[in-house]
């Protein structure tokens, strides 16, 4: 069946209300928006459902949820786990209460309770829930930091951590095999709920998970010194964060947390910015705005809709200004936190105690491992790896979790949940504020004095948005010319090895010898650079956008900006011709 075929199928069909045939009816003769709407099925990949709101196959709505859960149900039964039951979550872009029913009714017409939140909640909670309530799945209805347009279906194992190998394979198998909504079942809220299949969870979840969060901290003792000294601007930017970031800092003794008031409340539009995302330098403004009008604050912090990723911003006080971290720069400075006082607090770190990091984020963090005598493991992009590494060593009783983390401005402090967590990223950062305040330095002096300690590290991420099935294949096709035509330099550097994680090689361009990457497959493409520089290709996940990172290392400040400039430029001749 072609793709006008099946618009025609939802144009009339008596499956299909009549919000979606008016919608699709208003999109007659625009040709391409039809094919992009029904080209294909909106594709659940490892990471869920994440599209476009509308009607289409292509697109997220009622039916496409309905389908993706049906399948995920299928698969919870086949491998007889349905008697957990599954937790559901939300958060506050368009639809997602509407697609966390439609969702929960599914799975309850199938026999599988529905554990859902009364109302939203941020993704780290979902993932602590999962683990808390016993569920062997767990579904968070968001779509991230993507733009307004769009929201997502992520899956979550019983381990507290999104699909990880055999279960994503299996159940994206079951959700291909759902060719037809015939096999798609629901039933109605009332009856879901009269026979125990839909249950609201309540604050117990929350308080339980505040006090793993508030356990992370280390020096309580410098809190009820300087906290009520600290002064602390944050904006949730429309989204889960509010409640619970103020939640649990008040808990722990910070009484000066102000909100960004034009941000605060929960908005699928994100009036106040064009994108909500904590890395966009615009959702710093009106935060940047009300530090200045407080006398300058301390941080300033900002988590994205779901509240998994955190932006901050520190204040220099010398100059008065506002310095912004990225999440590179943010993570080192909180995980060398943990192991530092960590090791001074217990004497020692544990002997199997490991760093872990995702193959596009900083060097530096090599070198606070091996600073505090630690190991560090590379695992690919996606928190759900790490959290993988942490199932790995309950399982073995070998490894201990230290700290992990990703330059997308996401990290996880504790073994409570298994993704990151910007609600606990607030709760250390804080505390090591409060930390350096009592040895009358500021975070970025902190910063600052990471940087003569392990070397000036400048890491970035640039990426080419290319939408479409004309954008799907344009991708393939740069991917296919780097692995067909690698460079052998770029830039000033000298490509020394090239990993190719879709082939799982490293290929040593010295010696011609090839080894493994020791990794799970992936379209991805590495390049290990002379003088520590690297860069890394892959196309996005979750966006229709071809991803770009690289890093290098500089003996100052001055140098490192110099070598971060001629890699841009670098960058920039590489990628020109390909796109």
């Amino acid at each position: 069946m072609g793709y006008k075929d099946t618009y025609n199928e939802w144009l009339t069909g008596a499956y299909f209300d009549e919000e979606t045939k008016k919608e699709l009816r208003s999109i007659q003769g625009d040709e391409k928006e039809i094919e992009d709407r029904f080209y294909r099925d909106l594709e659940f990949g490892t990471a869920g459902l994440r599209g476009i709101i509308g009607a289409g196959t292509n697109r997220m709505n009622v039916y496409t949820v309905r389908k993706a859960t049906q399948g995920l149900a299928n698969y919870i039964n086949k491998v007889n786990k349905g008697g957990q039951g599954v937790a559901i979550s939300y958060d506050s872009r368009h639809m997602s209460p509407e697609f966390a029913d439609e969702a929960a009714l599914c799975l309850a017409a199938n026999g599988i309770k529905a554990y859902v939140f009364d109302t939203l909640r941020p993704t780290p909670v979902l993932s602590f829930a999962v683990r808390y309530l016993g569920a062997v799945a767990g579904i968070n209805i968001t779509a991230s930091h993507n733009p307004k347009e769009y929201n997502g279906y992520k899956v979550y194992w019983e381990d507290g951590a999104q699909i990880t190998p055999p279960h994503d394979s299996g159940i994206m198998a079951e959700v291909r095999a759902v060719q037809s909504f015939d096999e798609v079942k629901t039933m109605d809220k009332a009856s879901a709920e009269s026979q125990g299949l839909y249950i609201t969870i309540n604050k117990e979840v929350d308080d339980a998970y505040d006090k793993e969060v508030l356990g992370v901290v280390i020096h309580q003792d410098c809190i009820d010194q300087v906290g009520k000294d600290i002064q602390i601007v944050y904006n949730p930017l429309h989204g889960t964060g509010n409640i619970p970031v103020r939640r649990v800092l008040k808990k722990l003794g910070f009484p000066n947390v102000h909100v960004v008031p034009e941000q605060e409340q929960p908005d699928g539009d994100f009036p106040s910015v064009s994108y909500p995302n904590p890395e966009n330098p615009e959702a710093f403004v009106l935060g940047e705005k009300l530090a200045k009008e407080l006398g300058g604050a301390d941080l300033i912090l900002a988590t994205d809709p779901d509240a998994d990723r955190l932006g901050v911003h520190v204040l220099d006080s010398k100059t008065g200004e506002y310095h912004a971290l990225t999440g590179n720069m943010s993570g080192c400075l909180i995980g060398y936190y943990i192991l530092s006082q960590k090791q001074a607090v217990d004497g020692k770190l544990p002997e199997d105690g490991a760093f872990i990091r995702s193959i596009v984020t900083t060097n530096m963090a090599d070198a606070i491992a091996e600073h505090f005598g630690v190991k560090l493991i590379e695992v690919l992009t996606g928190f759900k790896w790490i959290g993988q590494k942490i199932l790995d060593f309950e399982k073995t009783g070998k490894g201990t979790y230290l700290f992990g983390m990703e330059e997308s401005y996401g990290c996880l402090p504790g073994t409570y949940a298994r993704d990151k967590d910007a609600v606990a990223a607030c709760v250390v950062l804080c505390e090591a504020a409060a930390y350096y305040k009592t040895r009358n330095m500021t975070l970025w002096d902190a910063m600052l004095e990471m940087y003569e300690t392990f070397g000036y590290y400048r890491d970035e991420v640039s990426s080419v948005t290319l939408a479409g099935k004309e954008g799907i294949e344009k991708i393939g096709t740069i991917m296919t010319e780097l692995r067909e035509n690698a460079p052998e330099k770029i830039g000033p550097y000298t490509v020394e090895k090239i990993r190719d994680y879709d082939k799982e090689t490293i290929l040593d361009l010295a010696t011609g010898s090839t080894t493994e990457t020791g990794l799970p497959k992936s379209n991805v493409l590495y390049y290990e650079l002379t003088d520590g520089a690297w860069l890394c290709v892959r196309p996005s996940g979750t966006e229709p956008k071809i991803k770009f990172y690289f890093g290098i290392r500089g003996t100052s400040m001055e140098d490192a900006i110099r070598r971060e400039d001629e890699m841009k430029a670098a960058l920039d001749a590489l990628v020109k011709p390909l796109i």
